[in-house]
């Protein structure tokens, strides 16, 4: 019994795999969308040189299946005109004449759009007028019919997936072997090669395409890389930055501690003598600190365009709100709290924080009112930069140079500090940067 189940069950798989492309052939499937537009084949690009291969090839090629249709309806008439005479002198029907020779042209006319619905509309043709051409002509089949039909299979193999053209090649034969045995074999020959033909073209094109996709996708992952790459290097370079602006700062306390160290046994005259050896210790270890950095420094200045300027602090915070306010914003500065105890690192920061927001809004809101807030409070020194949205007809501008790298350097100088910072727009449709460094030790 079992086995038995099992020959019914291969007998069924095998009879579905007939019976499904017939079924999605005759009533469910779908030919692909035609392309948007379609490239001249390699064989017909000599023809730019005569004017026509600078048409679209799509409408080109719809224009042509027109005219073919055309010649096919007048002559398929005139032949049913003819054969009809010629069998019987006194028979005359023009409106199934018309019907007949209509139904072996239109197809062609729609096989751009939909090969699938001209297939199904020229078997019916052809389904339907064989009785009568067989009757009158000594072939089966209208010359104008089978040339259409040749056609149309083509268009059906390059634009359907494989198992509907198995269908639409097995209903063809079986429709060929039915309406007539002794020209079947010939005619299933003529049937198979356009379709044959029109699988092949399609397999390239679908190769083609694949590897089209697969250089697309490969673009889109190298641009993505480049993106991540230039994001990782703006960080190293906005950090070496930062790292060559503390040097100042830390070479500036070194200094004066080797100076201070070596100048105050001149100001107490009665020190101890061990005093003096450990004052003498911490200026040569403050000299020693001070060698080092130089090296450091030499390191992270290898780079063109190095800055050796003097890094600035708060002091030059109306000089960049003076160049802002020349660039066209109106900007309003607000400072609460004590800033005379502000270490010089944090005073960096704030004046990068504020020189870059200033940038930002110089670029993307040109003309635009800017607030600056500064807050020196006890436990955090804290920074907000809010920029109004443009003027009406004012367009975003290059920032002016001497900028670092935006909201990357920011959040970078506010990390540094063991701070925060936030980006982003506001419900007006300004830009609000604000920043949070903790000064509590």
């Amino acid at each position: 019994m079992s086995s038995e189940k099992s020959e019914e069950h291969g007998l069924a798989q095998t009879a579905w795999l007939v019976v499904r492309p017939v079924i999605t052939a005759a009533v469910a499937g779908k030919a692909d969308p035609p392309p948007a537009n379609p490239p001249w084949p390699v064989g017909l690009r000599w023809t730019r040189r005569i004017g026509i291969g600078r048409l679209p090839f799509g409408v080109l090629a719809q224009l042509t299946d027109l005219g073919i249709a055309i010649a096919i309806f007048f002559g398929s008439y005139s032949v049913l005109t003819n054969a009809a005479h010629q069998k019987d002198p006194g028979y005359t029907n023009p409106a199934l004449f018309f019907v007949i020779a209509l139904t072996a042209a239109l197809p062609l006319a729609l096989r751009q759009r939909h090969p699938l619905g001209a297939w199904r509309m020229i078997a019916l043709s052809i389904l339907f007028g064989t009785p009568y051409v067989d009757d009158w002509m000594t072939t089966p089949y209208l010359p104008g019919a089978a040339i259409a039909a040749i056609l149309v299979l083509y268009s059906v193999a390059v634009r359907c997936e494989r198992h509907i053209t198995v269908g639409v090649g097995l209903i063809s034969i079986f429709g060929m072997w039915a309406l007539s045995a002794r020209t079947a074999g010939g005619a299933t020959v003529v049937a198979l090669l356009p379709l044959l033909a029109g699988f092949l073209v399609r397999q390239r094109v679908m190769a083609r395409r694949e590897l089209q996709e697969r250089e697309a996708a490969a673009r889109r992952e190298l641009a993505e890389q480049e993106r991540r790459h230039q994001a990782t290097e703006a960080v190293l370079t906005e950090r070496q930055r930062i790292a060559r602006e503390l040097h100042d700062v830390v070479a500036h306390h070194m200094s004066m501690i080797a100076i201070q160290a070596e100048a105050a046994p001149y100001k107490v005259t009665e020190l101890p003598d061990e005093t003096r050896r450990d004052l003498s210790e911490i200026r040569a270890t403050a000299l020693d600190a001070l060698t080092e950095l130089r090296r450091i420094l030499g390191v992270l200045r290898q780079e063109e365009g190095a800055e050796t300027a003097p890094q600035p602090s708060l002091d030059r915070l109306n000089e960049l709100v003076g160049g802002a306010r020349g660039a066209g914003l109106t900007v309003t500065v607000t400072e609460t709290g004590d800033r005379r105890h502000v270490p010089p690192g944090y005073e960096l920061t704030v004046y990068r924080i504020v020189q870059e927001a200033l940038s930002n809004a110089m670029r993307h809101a040109p003309g635009s009112t800017v607030a600056v807030a500064i807050d020196f409070a006890a436990d955090a020194l804290r920074v907000s930069v809010v920029n109004e949205p443009p003027p009406d007809g004012r367009r975003p501008q290059e920032p002016p140079p001497g900028g670092g790298h935006g909201l990357v350097g920011m959040r970078e100088r506010a990390a540094m500090l063991g701070g925060e910072l936030s980006a982003g727009p506001t419900l007006n449709g300004g830009f609000a940067v604000d920043a949070t460094l903790p000064t509590s030790r």
